[in-house]
C-alpha cells in the first residue's frame, strides 16, 4: 500500500511539473504580463471556484483593479489576457482578422451551435450576410404594433403592484421581452406575461448559472465527465426545454408556409395594402429557400441564439434603466415630461416610429444605462496571429477578454465614471470620443447587426414608454449595495426590486 501511495505521488509531481514547463515553453511570452499565481491543472480559476456565487463580481472587480488594464490570467492550462483600455479594444474588435470566438464560447454549442454568435470564418460570414436583410427598416418598422401591444399588456399586469409596497420587477419585463421575441423572431404567441411562470426563461436562468459553473471548473471542461456530472445531467435536461419549443415552432411555421402555399417571398403588405407581420422566421425561410438550403438544426441555431440574445440582454438593459431612475427621480421627471410632449394629443395612444425616434432624452437614459451595465460584460477572442498589445506579446493561440464593463468606466475617457448622468450623449460630448470607449453592442466586424441595436433600441424605448407614463419608479437598495452576477448577462443577483406608484 505505501509503495502504491508513493507511486502517485511520484505521477502527481512528474504531472505538476509536466505542466509548469510546458506552460513556460508554450506560453512563455506572457510571464511579462502581470497576473494572480497560477496553480498546476487549475490555472487562476481557485479564485472564483473559492468565492461564493454572490461574491464573484466583487472579486473580479478587485482583481481587475489591481491588475489592469492588462493582465492574465489561466483557466486551467489556458491561458486568458484581459484588457480594458478602448485602445487596446480597438486594435482587437476592428480587425478583419481576430474574429474568431475564442474557445469558451463552445460552452454555448450544445444551446446555440455555431450560429451567428459562435460560429467563425465562412459559415460566419455567410450566416451574417443571410441575416441582415432580415433587418430591414420596413421589418423593424411592422414590429412597433407588437411592441406597444405587449406593453399595454404590461402595464396592466404591473397595475395591482404599484402600491408602493417592494417588488421583484424584473420577471414581468423578462415575460414582456419573451412574447415580444416570440412573436418577432417566431410569429408565435406564447402569452407568457399571462403565466406566473416560464420554463423557458427558467431554462435560461439554469443554463447560464450552469454554463458558467463549466468555465470556471476545469475538469468540467471535458464532455465526457460534464455529461456525467450533476451539472451536467441538470444542464442537459434544461436544453431539452429551449430545443423542444424552438424545434416546435420552426416545425408548425415551415407547415403553415406550406398549408398556405407561401411564396419564395414573404410579402410585406397583404392584399388591401395593410402591413403583414412578418416574423424573422420568415426571413431566414425565405433566404433558404431563395439560396443556401438551412437545415433545421442550422434554422434552430440561428432563433436560439436570436431568442436569447433578444429577450435576455434587452431585459436586464430596460430593468438596469428603471433601477437607475430610481435612484435619480429629477431625470425619471425629465423622462415624462418629454413622453407629456409627445403623446399630448392622445396620452394614451400607442407609440409610432416617429415617437420612437423623437424619445431623444429616453435614448440618452438608456445609453448611460447601458454604460454603467453594459448587457453583456464582456466578450471574448481567439488570437489567431501574434499581436503587439500595451507594450506585450501576445501569442498565438491565447484567449483574450475584453472587459466592456470596465473599459465604460474608464476615467481618462469617462470623467466621474460612476456617475449616471445622461447628458454624456449629447451630440456635441459624443463628438471626440473615442469609438471604443462605448461598445455596448460590441464595434468591428462582430458587432451586433446595426438594424439589431436598433431593434434592440426601439423595443427599449417602447416598453419603457409605457412603464414611465403610467408609474412613478422608486428604489429599495442602494447602487453599492447590489450584489451583481454576469453569467452571460449582467443582472442583480436578489432580482430587481423597487417600488410603483400610478400616475
Amino acid at each position: 500500500m505505501a509503495d502504491v501511495a508513493s507511486l502517485l505521488v511520484a505521477v502527481a509531481a512528474v504531472a505538476v511539473v509536466a505542466s509548469h514547463l510546458y506552460r513556460k515553453w508554450r506560453w512563455g511570452q506572457l510571464e511579462r504580463l502581470p497576473g494572480l499565481v497560477p496553480l498546476p491543472f487549475v490555472g487562476t480559476t481557485y479564485v472564483a471556484f473559492f468565492t461564493k456565487r454572490p461574491d464573484r463580481m466583487r472579486k473580479l472587480d478587485e482583481v481587475i483593479k489591481k491588475l489592469g488594464p492588462i493582465f492574465r490570467s489561466w483557466i486551467g492550462p489556458y491561458p486568458h489576457v484581459m484588457i480594458q483600455k478602448p485602445e487596446y479594444l480597438e486594435k482587437i474588435m476592428s480587425s478583419s482578422e481576430l474574429i474568431e470566438k475564442s474557445s469558451f464560447y463552445s460552452f454555448l454549442h450544445p444551446w446555440l451551435g455555431q450560429g451567428l454568435l459562435t460560429s467563425s470564418g465562412s459559415k460566419w460570414h455567410e450566416r451574417r450576410k443571410m441575416i441582415t436583410p432580415a433587418f430591414h427598416f420596413r421589418i423593424l418598422d411592422n414590429f412597433i404594433e407588437i411592441f406597444a401591444e405587449n406593453g399595454e399588456i404590461l402595464v396592466e399586469k404591473l397595475k395591482p403592484k404599484a402600491d408602493g409596497k417592494e417588488f421583484d420587477i424584473y420577471p414581468f419585463i423578462t415575460r414582456c421581452a419573451l412574447d415580444i421575441i416570440c412573436e418577432t423572431a417566431m410569429g408565435t404567441l406564447v402569452n407568457a406575461q399571462n403565466q406566473t411562470q416560464s420554463t423557458y426563461v427558467n431554462a435560461v436562468y439554469r443554463i447560464s448559472e450552469l454554463t458558467m459553473k463549466r468555465m470556471i471548473t476545469p475538469w468540467l471542461h471535458f464532455d465526457f465527465i460534464f455529461k456525467r456530472s450533476s451539472a451536467g445531467k441538470e444542464y442537459y435536461d434544461q436544453l431539452n426545454i429551449l430545443h423542444g419549443f424552438t424545434k416546435k415552432v420552426i416545425r408548425e411555421r415551415k407547415s403553415a408556409r406550406k398549408t398556405n402555399g407561401a411564396q419564395s417571398k414573404v410579402p410585406l403588405e397583404d392584399d388591401l395594402g395593410r402591413k403583414r407581420r412578418v416574423a424573422f422566421l420568415d426571413m431566414l425561410l425565405d433566404a433558404s429557400e431563395n439560396g443556401q438550403k438551412l437545415s433545421d438544426q442550422e434554422l434552430q441555431e440561428e432563433v436560439d441564439t436570436f431568442m436569447f440574445e433578444g429577450h435576455d440582454t434587452t431585459s436586464v438593459a430596460i430593468s438596469w434603466v428603471l433601477v437607475l431612475l430610481g435612484h435619480h427621480p429629477e431625470i425619471q421627471e425629465k423622462i415624462f415630461a418629454e413622453q407629456e410632449d409627445i403623446f399630448r394629443d392622445n396620452p394614451g395612444r400607442r407609440p409610432s416610429t416617429h415617437d420612437l425616434n423623437n424619445m431623444k432624452y429616453l435614448e440618452m437614459v438608456i445609453k448611460e444605462a447601458l454604460r454603467l451595465y453594459p448587457s453583456v460584460p464582456a466578450v471574448s477572442r481567439r488570437v489567431t496571429k501574434e499581436i503587439q498589445l500595451g507594450g506585450y506579446t501576445i501569442p498565438e493561440g491565447c484567449a483574450i477578454s475584453l472587459n466592456i464593463r470596465h473599459t465604460h468606466r474608464d476615467p481618462e475617457h469617462w470623467p466621474d465614471p460612476e456617475r449616471f448622468d445622461p447628458d454624456r450623449f449629447l451630440p456635441d460630448r459624443v463628438l471626440g470620443r473615442h469609438p471604443y470607449a462605448y461598445v455596448p453592442f460590441s464595434a468591428g466586424p462582430r458587432n451586433c447587426i446595426g438594424k439589431g441595436q436598433k431593434f434592440a433600441l426601439l423595443e427599449e424605448k417602447a416598453v419603457l414608454s409605457y412603464v414611465l407614463r403610467n408609474f412613478r419608479v422608486e428604489t429599495v437598495e442602494r447602487l453599492e449595495d447590489l450584489r451583481l452576477i454576469g453569467e452571460l448577462v449582467l443582472r442583480p443577483i436578489s432580482g430587481v426590486n423597487l417600488r410603483l406608484r400610478p400616475r
